[in-house]
């Protein structure tokens, strides 16, 4: 199950919070946390936060950093896997000035570990910091190639696109790992009883399996009791420009995104100042929309300098080249 929170206000700041439930405990993903996004989230939540994803790291997608900082700067890895942090190429060298930020006399005495993760277009460079040391080294961790794969993991995985804005910006793809179920009205037809040999069929068990002291043809049982259910998934893209050409190499990256979080950040009658500011507009978000087939779109980090009444435009854009379109919940009853 996955469940992701739009933060922050429109035309102001905005990060994701998605939580990611396979059944044996849930996986918390931070992506970008702009000033007062992480206002909403619970205390106790931020503590569990298992990765931050940083789509770049001008002010208005790190501003908030400090608030997680107060509440994981000492969480040490014999807990957790330490604090882990992705962005695009300088994420260390910029979080290394948060983290030197403040008055560690009490440095000895603390257990924190970060690791921060540089990702480049073929690889990754990755590093740590200790609290003990008031973080003043970046011990280097070396690197890994990587082809766009940046986490891999049993329950879910996630996909770092680079986009172009005045440098990288990276875009996240982030998918569950499907789910294979026991369809229960086949066993019951077959007359079979659950047991341990249900785990062997799911582990792809091969020839002749014993069920309840009776061998049957592994692959006849997969066939006609396992179903296969595709995870949910959503992308998240931001502060870039969108191209033809873009549009050409992105549409196949998001084929089977179920939700599309784009930018939306200028009106078409701004495309101008859109391109010189290397953003979208929301047409262009649209477009990339309806050629990478995704089920929805959401439109979030609106510029300031559209008032209330005119926030409904940008819907209505959108939604003539791709209706399904829609801002997140709540957001057109705000007021500013």
């Amino acid at each position: 199950m996955l469940k992701v929170d739009v933060l922050g206000r429109p035309a102001e700041d905005n990060a994701l919070w998605a939580t990611l439930d396979g059944g044996q405990g849930q996986t918390r993903l931070l992506l970008d946390c702009g000033a007062g996004t992480l206002d909403a989230v619970p205390f106790s939540h931020l503590q569990a936060v298992d990765a931050v994803l940083f789509s770049h790291l001008h002010m208005d997608h790190v501003g908030g950093f400090d608030t997680l900082f107060r509440a994981i700067f000492d969480r040490p890895s014999a807990a957790t896997t330490g604090n882990q942090v992705w962005g695009p190429p300088g994420t260390a060298r910029i979080l290394s000035h948060r983290f030197r930020g403040y008055w560690w006399n009490h440095a000895p005495e603390l257990d924190g570990v970060w690791h921060v993760h540089d990702v480049h277009e073929q690889h990754i460079h990755s590093y740590r910091f200790e609290a003990h040391e008031a973080f003043e080294v970046a011990h280097d961790e070396g690197q890994r190639a990587h082809a766009g794969l940046i986490l891999n993991t049993p329950h879910f995985s996630v996909e770092a696109l680079p986009l172009h804005h005045h440098g990288v910006s990276l875009g996240y793809v982030v998918r569950e790992a499907g789910r294979v179920t026991v369809n229960t009205g086949a066993l019951a037809e077959l007359g079979l009883k659950p047991g341990a040999w249900l785990a062997q069929l799911k582990a792809g068990a091969e020839g002749m399996l014993n069920v309840n002291g009776v061998s049957h043809d592994a692959a006849a049982l997969r066939a006609h009791l396992l179903q296969h259910t595709p995870g949910q998934s959503f992308a998240y893209l931001t502060d870039f420009v969108l191209t033809p050409a873009e549009q050409e190499r992105l549409a196949p990256k998001l084929a089977g995104v179920q939700t599309l979080y784009l930018e939306a950040q200028y009106l078409p009658e701004d495309a101008a100042l859109a391109e010189r500011h290397q953003h979208t507009t929301v047409e262009q978000g649209a477009a990339l929309a309806a050629a990478a087939g995704v089920e929805q779109l959401v439109l979030l980090h609106l510029s300031r300098r559209y008032r209330a009444e005119r926030w409904p435009e940008f819907l209505a854009a959108a939604r003539a080249i791709f209706p399904a379109t829609d801002f997140p919940a709540g957001w057109l009853g705000e007021s500013r």
